[in-house]
C-alpha cells in the first residue's frame, strides 16, 4: 500500500475527531501515563488493514503494536488480534480512528470472501467498482483483495468504459466506439455497458474488448454470453446478492462486478478493551 496516501487519510481522520485536543483524555490522563491494551475480535470475519491500525499509532508516537494476525486471516470471536503498549493518552486519542478504519476495511474483505466462497469451484471472478467512500478506495479496493475478489478499474483514468449516458450522448454503441479509437491508444482496452441483446449486438459488430451485461435478466444474461461466444470478456452487473451469485456464474460470465463489497458492507466487530495503566 501507498504510505504516503494511507498516512494522509489518517491525519485528516485525526483532524476530524482531535480538532484541538482530546478534552476527556487530557482532563483525566497524566502526560506521563503508560499502558497496555489488547485488540479483541467479536465476530467471525476476514481481517484487513492490520497495517492502517497500527500506522494510527505510528502517527500519533509513543505506542507499539504487536499483531498476533496477518490481512487475510480468518478470525474468531474472543481472538486476540493484536497488543498496543505505550502513552495513554496516545492510546485513547488514535482508538476510534484506528477501530473505524480497521472495521470498516474487515467489513469489505469478510464480504467480499462470502461471494468469493459461494462460486469458488467457478471461473468466474468477484469485481468491485468505483462505488466506494470517497477519498477512502484505496483502503476499500484494497480490503476487496484482501477478502479474495479483484479490482476493476480504480479511476476514470484507468480504463475505457462507455456506460449508458456516454452512450446517449454519443447517438449508440457504435459512434461511440468510434470516437473512442480517434483518441485512446491501441493499447488500452474498450468496455461497453449494454442492457439488452441488440446492444450485445452493437457491441460485439464494434469488436470491443470486454461487454457488460448491466441489469440483465439470468435467461437474456445467459443469451447475450451465448452470442458473445468468447469473442469478448463477459462482465455481469446489477442486482447481485449472496442469493444469486451461484446462478450467475454458472452463465459462464467471466466476471460479476458488486457494488455492495464497498457501499453496503457490515463492519467486523473489534473492540480494545483491558487497558492497565503500568505507570502514573
Amino acid at each position: 500500500m501507498n504510505y504516503l496516501i494511507i498516512d494522509n487519510i489518517i491525519k485528516d481522520a485525526l483532524k476530524e475527531d482531535i480538532p484541538n485536543d482530546d478534552i476527556s483524555t487530557n482532563y483525566t490522563i497524566s502526560e506521563s501515563s503508560v499502558s497496555t491494551i489488547e485488540l479483541l475480535c467479536k465476530e467471525e470475519g476476514i481481517i484487513a488493514g492490520l497495517e492502517v491500525f497500527k500506522r494510527v499509532f505510528y502517527i500519533l508516537g509513543k505506542v507499539d503494536v504487536t499483531l498476533y494476525k496477518n490481512d487475510g486471516d480468518r478470525v474468531y470471536p474472543k481472538d486476540k488480534v493484536a497488543f498496543l503498549r505505550g502513552n495513554t493518552r496516545n492510546i485513547l486519542k488514535g482508538e476510534r480512528v484506528a477501530l473505524n478504519l480497521l472495521q470498516r476495511m474487515s467489513g469489505i474483505a469478510t464480504l467480499t470472501n462470502l461471494f468469493v466462497q459461494e462460486i469458488k469451484d467457478s471461473d468466474t471472478k468477484i469485481l468491485d467498482t468505483r462505488k466506494t467512500t470517497p477519498n477512502l478506495r484505496i483502503l476499500e479496493k484494497y480490503s476487496v483483495r484482501v477478502g479474495g475478489g479483484n479490482n476493476h478499474r480504480f479511476n476514470l483514468s484507468d480504463g475505457i468504459m462507455l456506460k449508458d449516458n456516454h452512450i446517449s450522448a454519443c447517438g449508440g454503441i457504435k459512434k461511440a466506439v468510434e470516437l473512442v479509437r480517434r483518441s485512446a491508444s491501441f493499447v488500452r482496452k474498450i468496455e461497453v455497458e449494454t442492457e439488452n441483446l441488440e446492444m450485445v449486438k452493437e457491441a460485439l459488430e464494434s469488436s470491443v474488448d470486454i461487454i457488460m451485461l448491466d441489469n440483465m435478466d439470468l435467461e437474456t444474461a445467459q443469451k447475450a454470453v451465448a452470442i458473445i461466444n468468447k469473442k469478448a470478456i463477459t462482465e455481469f452487473s446489477g442486482n447481485v446478492s449472496l442469493d444469486n451469485i451461484k446462478q450467475i456464474s454458472n452463465i459462464g460470465v467471466d466476471y460479476v462486478s458488486i457494488g455492495a463489497l464497498t457501499h453496503s458492507s457490515k463492519v467486523l466487530d473489534l473492540s480494545m478493551k483491558n487497558l492497565v495503566n503500568i505507570t502514573d
